[in-house]
């Protein structure tokens, strides 16, 4: 196709460019969408397998009810970490919905992908069920023998597939080496072959089925969009004062064909837009909940318009921009800017919790009695018991101690030696501490002293340890002394 020339108003020579041309450097958002979907499939595939000192990056283990994530393990009783992941995933998905629309649902979610990967990759490009990836209305034809045949063949693939994909979720709580083993021993483990099957057969159903009916009625998210859309959202919105009036405020159509339009609309009513819309919409129409921002009509009138040399009527822009014509996006406005900070906080404040988790776990109780007064040599011992109850957390064996820490008047009677606890294992013990000075003298009342404790691995004592605070009853001086005259 040769370049075109045409003289303007003021005799100036214009080139007009071929399609080819116009668009040169241009790349279809689809194909970007194409990347995040293959990086986030291999990465939710790869990640799960990859460990460090046997810890896992993001993993809540229904086995041994541990918490991994970014390789380090907490204990069910750590869990305080989970809330503020919950928090960030949602404040997450909120900020990014008052940025960049429903760009979560397009570009990032499963359901996407997984109809991406049927409908562009398995139904059009390998078994050519649908004749253009461009038109997503058109189903596939199955009155055609092949095609029946494909149609089959289709849906073996598509249960295989669904069987990895749910693999793949369980691997993120169930590690994949118990995975396999609870695999090869189906009979033992009913209740995890169950839900194994039960996913897989959700996922067949929803991606072969029900396809996007998902986002547009089962998934919340569009309903949760309209509250936090504001006039800088970025959308894929299609330009009324370039195109022409499709549709009146009532959403009723008023053109069909192009010369019902004034000369000057550029849309062509080719309805390219329409066809390759996955939620069945028309982009036209307006703000629509069912829209997931997968920018497929951006990359259709792109097409189209570039045969004119113009600009696509469709852009990923807001309604300020486009529609009010009050200048250009705010992309850093308060709104955001508060979302990221609140963001930020809570990815601090989530790291400096994680950073300072204990590498063992330790409860100290007391025991009912208060305190024990023994006379030996006609000296008073004063001794408070505790209930100790341990666990050690990590993958190997250690030999625990507990010590009074800054204080060499109060001493541990029992436990007298270390004791060896076995990984994944809690360890009951008494503790009995005891003191023969006297760290007090009222006659009204009994005294509570702090007393700090320091339980630790004694191989790595450095590392693996845990400070408690606990009380110290010491008893008024007249029982001390009551007890002293008994003996005598």
């Amino acid at each position: 196709m040769g370049c075109k020339m045409e003289v303007t108003k003021d005799n100036t020579i214009n080139k007009k460019l071929s399609k080819k041309e116009y668009l040169k450097g241009w790349i279809p958002l689809r194909y970007m969408r194409y990347y995040v979907a293959v990086f986030a499939t291999a990465f939710t595939l790869i990640i799960p397998w990859i460990t460090v000192n046997g810890n896992h990056f993001f993993l809540f283990s229904f086995i041994d009810f541990k918490f991994h994530f970014f390789f380090v393990v907490f204990d069910i009783q750590e869990l305080y970490l989970l809330p503020f992941l919950l928090m960030i995933l949602f404040i997450g998905v909120f900020g990014i919905t008052v940025l960049g629309g429903r760009m979560f649902c397009g570009w990032f979610c499963p359901q996407t992908i997984f109809r991406v990967v049927f409908r562009d990759f398995l139904e059009t490009t390998v078994f050519k069920l649908r004749k253009r990836i461009k038109n997503k209305q058109a189903e596939p034809d199955f009155s055609i023998p092949i095609n029946q045949v494909k149609r089959v063949a289709l849906f073996l693939v598509s249960i295989a597939l669904a069987f990895l994909a749910a693999a793949d979720a369980l691997w993120f709580f169930i590690p994949p080496e118990q995975f396999f083993d609870y695999a090869m021993h189906i009979t033992e483990h009913s209740i995890f072959m169950g839900t194994w099957i039960g996913i897989t057969v959700f996922l067949v159903y929803d991606i072969v089925f029900l396809k996007e009916e998902f986002c547009v009625y089962v998934c919340p998210y569009s309903r949760i969009q309209s509250v936090l859309y504001d006039d800088d959202t970025i959308m894929a919105i299609y330009d009324n004062s370039r195109g022409g009036q499709i549709y009146n405020d009532n959403h009723e159509k008023l053109v069909d064909k192009q010369d019902q339009l004034a000369p000057s609309d550029l849309c062509t009513t080719c309805e390219s837009c329409v066809t390759v819309c996955p939620t069945h919409i028309d982009i036209r129409q307006g703000l629509q909940l069912e829209c997931i921002n997968c920018l497929e009509c951006v990359d259709a009138c792109t097409t189209i318009m570039a045969k004119f040399n113009q600009p696509s009527l469709v852009n990923w822009s807001s309604v300020r921009e486009i529609e009010k014509k009050e200048g250009k996006t705010r992309y850093m406005r308060p709104k955001v800017l508060g979302y990221g900070v609140v963001l930020a906080g809570l990815f601090v404040i989530l790291m400096v919790m994680g950073s300072g988790k204990e590498l063992m776990l330790i409860n100290i109780n007391k025991q009912t009695r208060l305190y024990d007064i023994e006379i030996v040599n006609e000296k008073p011992i004063i001794e408070n018991s505790y209930t100790v109850l341990i666990q050690n957390t990590q993958s190997k064996t250690h030999k625990f101690y507990i010590d009074v820490v800054g204080n060499d008047k109060i001493k541990i009677q029992r436990p007298s030696h270390p004791f060896i606890i076995k990984p994944g294992v809690k360890t009951k013990k008494t503790l009995v501490l005891y003191t023969t000075e006297k760290l007090a003298n009222s006659d009204r009342h009994d005294t509570i002293l702090e007393v700090k404790l320091k339980a630790y691995a004694m191989d790595e004592k450095d590392k693996i340890f845990a400070i408690r605070d606990i009380r110290f009853t010491y008893p008024r001086s007249d029982i001390i002394e009551k007890k002293l005259r008994r003996v005598k």
